[in-house]
């Protein structure tokens, strides 16, 4: 049988959410916590891999399994289980074919910014010390919603077969003393969020224009492009798929 877990973590003492064989990883904290718990040998799929201090306010991944007699009792063990900085929310069955990265129809990511010194953002917001124009940064923000390809924006060296993706939403919002950004789309490249807020910000700090921006993404080169802001500014904070595989026949 199929499972999807539903969890959040504060990504800063994890070497990203992926299996590394030399660092601390959250799959690798999860699967050992399974195992443990239904004494058998557990593997995990995540939803995507978030990098080395991204936090995540929703993730989900998948795991396979005989059965499980109590999932409500699952649940309180495991959370009682894992160490304070991942919680899991719900462990709900799925149809068998369901997974957690290839079903998901829609993710959406936050970065915080800060402007003054705040020790309780230290570990969770980039601190920027400048004047940033707010209409500038989602005047600029709004072109990504008129392109496809975002190749100049994805990490080098990687496996991936298409640089297409669907951006529904990217906007600055200012929330109390954060900068926050929103960004909404079907899919996301390596390192994509975080070199789109490079990218705005230089266009906040008036070194970049709109016109350079289009020139930016039409060239295809991660070398014209901002530079990638900090990771411990990040949070996935949805991912969404079709109801159709929490439908269960039994």
């Amino acid at each position: 049988m199929r499972y999807f877990l539903e969890l959040s973590y504060n990504g800063k003492h994890y070497h990203g959410w992926q299996y590394q064989p030399n660092a601390i990883s959250v799959q690798e904290v999860l699967e050992n916590a399974l195992s443990t718990l239904l004494r058998s040998e557990i593997q995990i799929v995540g939803a995507g891999r978030t990098d080395a201090g991204v936090h995540a306010k929703q993730m989900y991944a998948h795991f396979d399994v005989e059965s499980i007699v109590d999932e409500e009792e699952l649940h309180y063990k495991l959370n009682s289980y894992l160490p304070t900085d991942i919680s899991i929310q719900n462990i709900q069955r799925v149809q068998d074919d369901a997974h957690a990265r290839f079903d998901a129809v829609q993710r959406s990511y936050e970065y915080w910014v800060v402007s003054q010194k705040n020790p309780f953002y230290t570990d969770y917001a980039y601190n920027l010390r400048a004047e940033l124009d707010l209409d500038a940064m989602n005047e600029a923000a709004d072109l990504l919603l008129k392109y496809k390809d975002f190749q100049c924006f994805s990490k080098s060296n990687t496996d991936v077969k298409t640089y297409i993706c669907d951006v529904r939403k990217a906007v600055w919002v200012r929330q109390n003393d954060l900068l926050v950004f929103h960004i909404t789309a079907d899919r996301f490249l390596r390192n994509m969020v975080r070199a789109v807020v490079g990218t705005l910000l230089d266009v906040g700090m008036g070194k970049r224009t709109m016109e350079d921006v289009k020139k930016i993404i039409e060239s295809k080169n991660r070398s014209n492009a901002g530079a990638s802001v900090p990771a411990h500014g990040l949070y996935l904070t949805e991912v969404l798929y079709p109801e159709r595989i929490f439908k269960i026949n039994e």
